[in-house]
């Protein structure tokens, strides 16, 4: 016997058990906001398209989602209207007790980029390559000239410090561009990946040293960046505390890492100590520093990425 023709306590039953997965209830979020075909779902919650279309046929089954096609595509949207009032109440009250959650927050952000990705049907060129035009872009000049030539913005005169350099990535771009990069790693084996990168490079300075006692001299550095390195370390708020003094007055830093998420499983399997940070905890983490918090950007989710969305905070030292 289907559901559909189920007495009411299994159909109710049948319904807790569909909802009952968390990852249903994520297509559900976005399928109320908008109509999403199977690639564009898959994008937005970084999960494979066959996953996507497993947890589709219970919701489109129990009439929790509604399908169209369009040419080729099949595209599904929750059908609010439709739903018999039962199972309006019990979306409802699923979707208040989920509450906000960082994942939430970055399947919002992506189904913000995939929807930005969709092609626009116009008659110029411009619109009718529409979500074409990045690739066709990249296709003609390549991934790194829009980096390079914003960073053209910079004082020629700076002195950079790239912190927890890695294999130079960073320091890379930067040292084109500006009068001396000072690669700082603990790590010797990175510290020598990096001069190997660079070695075309005669203004990068490389030096061996913690983000608790920076080998940089007083007010050496103009500016800095920590890309993807403050999950790792116990105390943000004690880095900021040693950098300053490195940092003249009015230098910038520039810290990249992860919001805020719920991915525990990172912290048994890549060793991170914090689950991303909030806009509050990089503030918090400023005070008696030197330093400022002068502004703080999610940054656009990649939907071809599988980890969690990204921030950038700027720092300023004071006088």
């Amino acid at each position: 016997m289907t559901p559909d023709r189920a007495n009411p306590r299994e159909r109710w039953l049948s319904w807790l058990g569909t909802l009952g997965d968390l990852a249903r209830l994520r297509t559900l979020r976005l399928l109320e906001r908008e109509e999403l075909g199977v690639g564009e779902l898959a994008r937005a919650l970084q999960l494979p398209q066959s996953t996507v279309s497993r947890h589709l046929k219970p919701l489109f089954d129990q009439g929790w989602v509604t399908k169209r096609s369009e040419g080729t595509q099949s595209l599904y949207r929750l059908a609010a209207d439709a739903l018999a009032p039962d199972m309006r109440d019990l979306w409802r009250m699923s979707r208040e007790h989920l509450g906000a959650a960082p994942a939430f927050e970055e399947d919002d952000a992506r189904l913000a980029e995939v929807l930005a990705a969709r092609r626009v049907d116009s008659r110029t060129f411009f619109g009718r390559i529409g979500g074409d035009w990045d690739e066709l872009r990249r296709e003609l000049f390549g991934d790194a000239f829009a980096v390079d030539a914003l960073l053209g913005l910079l004082p020629p005169d700076a002195v950079a410090v790239d912190l927890g350099c890695g294999t130079g990535e960073a320091a890379e771009h930067l040292a084109p561009v500006v009068a001396k990069v000072i690669a700082v790693d603990r790590e010797p084996a990175m510290l020598a990946a990096a001069r190997k990168r660079l070695k075309r490079f005669a203004n990068v300075d490389f030096r061996e040293g913690d983000l608790l006692r920076p080998p940089l001299a007083k007010g050496e550095a103009s500016l800095g960046v920590v890309m993807l390195v403050f999950h790792h370390v116990d105390d943000p708020a004690a880095v900021l505390r040693a950098l300053a003094p490195g940092f003249r007055a009015g230098g910038s830093l520039l810290v990249v890492d992860m919001a805020r998420h719920d991915r525990a499983g990172y912290q048994q399997t890549m060793g991170h100590r914090h689950l991303g940070f909030s806009e509050e905890d990089l503030r918090r983490f400023a005070d008696g520093s030197g330093f400022a918090l002068q502004r703080h950007v999610r940054l656009r989710p990649d939907t071809s990425g599988k980890g969690p969305g990204l921030f950038a905070a700027l720092y300023r030292r004071g006088g």
